[in-house]
């Protein structure tokens, strides 16, 4: 029932350990699950979570910051696991960045204590594509940027990977207002600029992490 899905097992599930105080090879170790589908197996299960928040039935998770940034993460990051390599994968992208700009403004996404907690809440604004998605990517760059100089000193190599990201996404949208890699799974034509691009394969979000992540993680392995 959908009465029964709570927030509370989005963000345990998503935010498995506390990474206040840890070392910078804990960092690092979650970022790589975060960011190169270490959840996808797991995913199947908060199914039932994803169709809830696309039918509206969990808004009132926005009553609070940490519920809004669940429901966010179920309409962002949960479709991308789930339906990886179809149009699907992106079906949720504006309702997410709704969510995501709503919380910019009523004071969520400042109430949020964690960097991580931040970082999640503002993806929708990189992820969505549309007419106002050059000026988003610069307010991301800019967070991006504070981000990085208020990090304690070892953990700066996370947050200027992370910056390195919202920059090459920034070019990406400079130059083609829009992720061309997206274009065969939306069956959109693709300029002959795109498709100098696509035959590159240098896409942002499939980009390895740096050396020195790799090496702090197996530390810890």
């Amino acid at each position: 029932m959908v009465s029964r899905i709570d927030w509370q097992k989005i963000y345990d599930f998503w935010f498995p350990i506390d990474l206040t105080g840890a070392d910078v090879a804990a960092h690092w170790q979650m970022l790589a699950w975060w960011m190169r589908g270490g959840a996808n197996t797991d995913l199947a299960r908060f199914a039932p979570a994803l169709r809830a928040a696309r039918a509206g039935q969990l808004d009132h998770w926005l009553e609070t910051p940490r519920g809004r940034l669940c429901l966010i993460i179920v309409l962002d990051q949960f479709p991308r696991g789930l339906f990886a390599g179809s149009a699907e994968a992106y079906a949720s992208d504006r309702a997410a960045l709704d969510i995501a700009e709503d919380g910019f403004q009523n004071g969520h996404y400042d109430a949020l204590e964690s960097p991580y907690e931040r970082f999640f809440h503002l993806l929708p604004l990189a992820h969505a594509e549309g007419p106002d998605h050059l000026e988003r990517m610069r307010r991301i760059v800019a967070i991006s940027e504070q981000a990085l100089e208020e990090a304690p000193e070892h953990l700066k190599p996370v947050w200027q990977y992370s910056l390195s990201q919202a920059e090459g996404n920034l070019d990406v949208i400079a130059r083609f207002g829009r992720f061309p890699h997206r274009n065969p799974v939306l069956g959109r034509a693709s300029t002959r600029e795109e498709l100098a691009y696509l035959a590159k394969g240098d896409f942002v979000h499939m980009r390895t992490l740096p050396a020195s992540s790799s090496s702090a993680i197996s530390a810890i392995g």
